[in-house]
């Protein structure tokens, strides 16, 4: 996820803006080297002074308990006074703070509200989460045609999920019409920024041909790709072309390895019963 975005530490959020007080740099020095007594001496009379981004720093310092008592009282107070003066990375601060319930009550509805004033300021995880809200109909009306502009707005700004997301969006012709094109489009982008599920999905259009040229080299390239980040969908398919010689050689050595890595990957229980049946069946244990 991008540094501009998501603001989840004081030095995050002091190097994406550019200063807006002086001793920017000093204050990165500080953070890195964990002096946070220091850093608040310099952060906390800017605070006070209204600074905005130094308010928005000392939340981050008061969600995280650096050099202050962690409080996400205090965090989403100091957050609300850099929110209000227009500040994107506070804005976006609140909105994580009322879509999860931190520090106050969870209202789907003042996320939404935040989330956008920071998405309209262009801020890309603001996009992408708003695009979420509108998916999902968390705080906003169901819509996949706004979902589908917010996705947008971020994947341009190169947020992987984003850019998967709006893949799959044209895949199923939600908030648009089908699109294999765009589709593929989008999850190559994602892809190429190591994003597993894109990356088996790259692997299924090139399977299938959709959206490009079938193409089985490039398509057992992406799915080892999303394999070895143990994405569970392209492990089970591996194992399994392996094992019958579907669109690769048949290599009951390489079935062995991938159904058991596979099996013992905790997000694939729904095919654990699949891949042990085939691991009896062909007795790979010998291989």
């Amino acid at each position: 996820m991008k540094l501009k975005t998501l603001l989840p530490t004081l030095l995050l959020s002091i190097s994406l803006t550019g200063a807006s007080y002086a001793n920017t740099q000093d204050e990165a020095d500080l953070y890195i080297k964990g002096d946070y007594k220091a850093l608040l001496e310099i952060i906390k009379p800017l605070a006070n002074q209204g600074d905005a981004e130094a308010q928005n720093n000392l939340g981050s310092m008061y969600k995280d308990g650096q050099g202050v008592p962690k409080s996400d009282k205090q965090a989403l107070e100091w957050y609300r006074k850099s929110a209000e003066q227009g500040y994107a990375g506070a804005q976006y601060n609140l909105g994580q703070a009322y879509r999860i319930g931190e520090g106050v009550l969870q209202d789907y509805g003042k996320s939404a509200q935040w989330y956008r004033k920071a998405a309209d300021q262009g801020m890309a995880q603001a996009q992408f989460n708003l695009g979420s809200m509108y998916k999902d109909g968390q705080g906003v009306p169901k819509s996949d045609k706004q979902a589908l502009e917010w996705y947008r707005k971020s994947a341009e700004q190169g947020i992987a999920l984003a850019q998967f997301k709006l893949g799959l969006m044209y895949e199923n012709g939600a908030g648009a019409p089908k699109d294999n094109k765009k589709s593929f489009k989008w999850y190559s982008k994602a892809a190429e920024q190591d994003l597993a599920k894109a990356q088996h999905q790259l692997g299924l259009a090139y399977d299938q041909g959709l959206g490009t040229s079938k193409d089985e080299v490039q398509a057992i390239k992406w799915h080892l790709k999303a394999a070895n980040q143990d994405d569970p969908r392209s492990q089970n398919l591996l194992g399994i072309r392996y094992a019958f010689g579907t669109e690769v050689l048949k290599d009951l050595s390489k079935a062995k390895y991938w159904v058991k890595r596979a099996y013992e990957n905790p997000k694939n229980n729904d095919a654990k019963k699949l891949l042990k049946g085939l691991w009896e069946e062909l007795e790979l244990w010998k291989y």
